[in-house]
């Protein structure tokens, strides 16, 4: 439902009331997403911008099942997973991953990563600090707020920062603005019509206590009622004369910084339609649906198997004009069933990678989205009495691709239990600070001002990951 100064207007079926900004597909009849993108084109807007999109694996993936099998190791450690080759000399990947490892020419592996602070809190992954720096004044901000402080501007159509976690990432401080305050905080969908799993009791009361901060419904200040809108095709109209009257009378300058973002959203179709997936094409659709074999038994993510729609989400999203989308695939947290559990997982993450790259390419915008996905830390090279693997912040793993990467290779090393990093140890911050090369701002003077007025570098100990870049 959106609110022009306390009226409201229908939109299409399909968009959730909350949080999916609620314009929905406002007046946009049987326009695609592409429709409006090619009109917006021809009207001079810019979409084609550089952008990331961060994949957290939650709870933490088990490195040695997915891209570092150890088949020499004793079974307690290489566990039951058969070691698969790739068109990459020496780099074997496992069974789960099979489509990523036919393409592992377009991705970058990151098998030493280091630095974890051991807590079950996505926002590592997200800032690259962890979550008692700078407590006192707020903590420091998730990469997509830094951006949104640097490169966002509020008369932009859609917002700098887009958070699709739900579920266990969101109610483990997925990503706030730290010090940057609520200016920079994500936009935050409501994704819960993707959810085919109940969450845990204890998640449903920690996330029904965040449900004000989860989702956002913006509102037009009093002095911009759009009237009674009687059709669509009226409503598109006064969209447009809304907005050349704002830019012409000086009046979009007199509003607060919300509320001009609030604005230039909502006389944006292009952001509403990007959220509309009953806009997208059912073949398209289909590509982000996976049958993934696995025990019928138990769907082991939270999100359900619809868990790769975000990721289709987040593409449309860039598209339309988001710098930083966050999306998340639950239920890492293997500590007991972990091989039944990543029979399921592992596929679901292997199709949902390869899917979004090649959907990436084919659009020819893969140069310009980076694509990451890693967690919070990785797990135990010994199996434990549970048939699980339990944290093991020593070392984690990491998958990049897109951006221009220098991609077909594998960084760093382990052990031969995956158990410690033995060449090219690369922190949390070292790829945090590449996501910022990589959107043209230097992680090293770019500076962010804190409430006391001090400047916050961007990264303090990380260093871009040279080889990539």
């Amino acid at each position: 439902m959106l609110t022009f100064h306390g009226q409201p207007v229908r939109h299409c079926d399909g968009v959730s009331r909350r949080g999916f900004l609620t314009a929905g597909a406002l007046g946009l009849g049987g326009l695609t997403l592409a429709d409006v993108l090619r009109g917006e084109a021809r009207a001079g807007v810019r979409s084609s911008r550089k952008a990331v999109i961060l994949l957290h694996l939650d709870g933490g993936p088990p490195q040695m099942d997915l891209i570092d099998p150890k088949p020499d190791a004793p079974s307690e450690i290489r566990g039951e997973f058969k070691s698969l080759p790739t068109k990459i000399p020496g780099l074997h990947l496992t069974e789960l991953m099979p489509q990523v490892a036919a393409h592992a020419d377009r991705f970058v592996f990151l098998r030493s990563l280091v630095g974890a602070d051991g807590q079950h809190d996505a926002f590592q992954c997200q800032s690259g600090f962890t979550g008692k720096e700078l407590a006192p004044i707020g903590g420091h901000p998730a990469l997509g707020s830094a951006v949104t402080k640097l490169l966002g501007r509020p008369q932009d159509a859609a917002p700098s920062f887009v958070d699709l976690m739900q579920g266990r990432p969101l109610v483990r401080n997925s990503a706030r603005p730290g010090f940057l305050g609520p200016a920079c905080a994500p936009f935050r969908p409501d994704l819960s019509h993707l959810f085919e799993r109940q969450l845990e009791p204890g998640m449903q009361t920690e996330l029904a206590r965040q449900r004000a901060g989860h989702t956002l419904q913006l509102e037009l200040t009093e002095g911009l009622s759009a009237g009674r809108l009687e059709n669509r095709v009226e409503l598109l109209a006064q969209f447009d004369r809304l907005r050349r009257d704002l830019d012409s009378s000086g009046a979009m300058s007199a509003l607060d910084q919300f509320n001009q973002q609030a604005v230039g959203i909502l006389t944006s179709g292009t952001f509403a339609a990007a959220l509309d997936l009953a806009k997208e094409d059912p073949r398209v659709l289909e590509r982000y649906t996976p049958r993934v074999a696995g025990p019928a038994a138990r769907n082991y993510t939270t999100e359900g198997p619809k868990a790769l729609q975000k990721l289709l989400l987040a593409r449309r999203l860039i598209e339309a004009g988001v710098r930083c989308v966050s999306v998340s695939l639950s239920d890492f947290d293997t500590h007991s069933d972990n091989f039944d559990r990543m029979r399921y997982l592992g596929p679901l993450l292997d199709h949902g990678l390869h899917t979004l790259v090649e959907d990436l390419r084919e659009r020819g915008r893969l140069d310009d989205v980076l694509i990451l996905a890693w967690g919070e830390f990785g797990r135990t090279p010994k199996v434990n009495r549970s048939a699980g693997r339990d944290h093991w912040p020593r070392v984690s793993m990491g998958l990049m691709a897109g951006g221009g990467l220098k991609t077909g290779q594998v960084i760093g090393a382990t052990d031969k239990w995956a158990s410690e990093a033995t060449a090219r140890p690369v922190h949390y911050q070292d790829v945090i600070a590449t996501l910022y090369h990589h959107l043209d701002l230097d992680p090293h003077q770019a500076t962010l001002t804190d409430i006391t007025g001090r400047p916050q570098h961007l990264v303090s100990v990380g260093q871009v990951i040279s080889e990539v870049v």
